[in-house]
């Protein structure tokens, strides 16, 4: 059979944007899958637990959106592909090559011994604003935080942080005006900028190659061939942004999950131990990324029961799996001793976050020294008056997080 086709306006609101989660539990009522009729192009959603690992890991669902069909000009635009053609949007074959150069950069080894200067970060951050007993944690905390890190990763100068972090924000935010044509201008003129300032980056890096991700992968380029020039530039663009715009909104979302289950915050504020724990309930509670990014029907996939024509984008809900009751006891509820149980905050399959080591890391140690060194944390706004991400926005995010906090103890 077919879906019954329900228009994206109902999804599209800022009660949605605010809070997706009775709507996320309406879906998994209603079916296995709903098509979603939207402005640019439909959608297949999945929404249960079981469901959404079987769709990630199923090869009928592509993620090559820059095949002969050219999925991407209806999802990304006519200007994504100098950015966008990477391992993230191919399969295997290709996605296996990518992949495997590119995961020899994030070994556990090497990002372990990051962990000193990622506290260091953190620390140096909060300096600025512990004196002032307000702060916008979104931009002076959650936001520079993990763009600081990826960028000593990639070996991006320290004097570029700001631009490039400026451009990925324009990115990052589009939709959240008023005037549509101007943020579409905004978010394009953004996108050349980037990628010209990436393509003069990686070349810069091959003239003078120093200790870092970029030319790690430049050496093994040029030594086995097997990354073009196009490549290392889309390469460095995925590493860049998802290395920090997925951290810097679970930051956020975290924080506020927490502000807002005093119960929690207490209990993790008692039990510092229980940080790791934390982090995954947190990721399973409020995710950055409520979707998984798009997959295309490569033949007509008769799912549940459901008729998905070849062709269709596919979308797998992964803030609605996570919320299944039929896995989590009492899903919408926070707790961080919950047992772990096996949520997709960090995808499944091969296209399992890469950057899964250090984004715990920077989670597990920003939010201790949140804790630690603002011990009396608030919202200075009612939650319902944060300003978020807008709900066609492929994050689920805050555009500003405004706290007040008194003085701490001393050292």
């Amino acid at each position: 059979m077919s879906e019954v086709a329900r228009p994206a306006s109902e999804f599209y609101t800022d009660d949605f944007a605010t809070d997706p989660y009775p709507t996320f539990a309406e879906l998994r009522e209603s079916g296995p899958v709903c098509l979603v009729k939207g402005p640019r192009f439909d959608s297949y959603l999945i929404t249960r637990l079981d469901d959404a690992r079987t769709a990630l890991t199923d090869p009928r669902f592509s993620k090559d959106l820059y095949g002969p069909d050219q999925h991407y000009l209806r999802i990304f635009g006519p200007n994504s592909e100098a950015l966008n053609r990477n391992m993230l949007n191919s399969d295997p074959p290709e996605h296996s090559r990518l992949r495997r150069i590119v995961s020899q950069a994030f070994a556990p080894r090497r990002i372990e011994a990051l962990r000193p200067r990622v506290a260091e970060i953190v620390d140096t951050l909060l300096d600025r604003i512990v004196p002032h007993g307000a702060a916008d944690l979104m931009h002076d905390f959650a936001i520079p935080l993990p763009m600081m890190v990826i960028g000593e990763l990639l070996g991006i100068p320290e004097a570029d942080h700001q631009r490039v972090l400026d451009w990925t924000q324009v990115i990052r935010t589009s939709g959240s005006s008023k005037r549509p044509e101007e943020d579409r201008a905004a978010v394009q003129e953004a996108q050349l900028r980037l990628h010209h300032y990436l393509v003069g980056f990686v070349q810069a890096k091959r003239a003078d190659p120093a200790d870092d991700i970029v030319s790690d992968l430049i050496a093994a380029s040029d030594r086995e061939g097997r990354l073009s020039a196009a490549e290392l530039v889309t390469t460095t663009f995925l590493l860049l942004f998802a290395g920090h715009q997925t951290t810097a909104d679970f930051l956020g979302n975290a924080t506020v999950a927490l502000l807002t289950n005093p119960d929690q915050l207490a209990l993790l504020r008692g039990r510092p131990e229980l940080l790791p724990e934390a982090v995954e309930e947190l990721l399973r509670f409020d995710g950055p990324l409520p979707v998984a990014s798009p997959r295309i029907a490569t033949e007509e996939v008769d799912y549940q029961g459901v008729r998905i024509p070849c062709g269709s984008v596919v979308g797998v809900v992964i803030n609605s799996a996570n919320h299944d009751p039929t896995h989590f006891v009492d899903p919408d509820r926070l707790d961080i001793t919950r047992e772990r149980a096996p949520h997709l905050g960090f995808g499944h399959g091969v296209h399992y976050c890469l950057g899964v080591s250090l984004a715990r890391m920077e989670a597990q140690l920003a939010i201790g020294a949140l804790l630690r060194r603002l011990p009396d944390l608030r919202l200075a706004v009612p939650v319902d008056d944060l300003r978020r991400l807008p709900a066609a926005s492929p994050f689920r995010g805050l555009l500003e997080l405004p706290v007040r906090f008194g003085t701490p103890p001393g050292p």
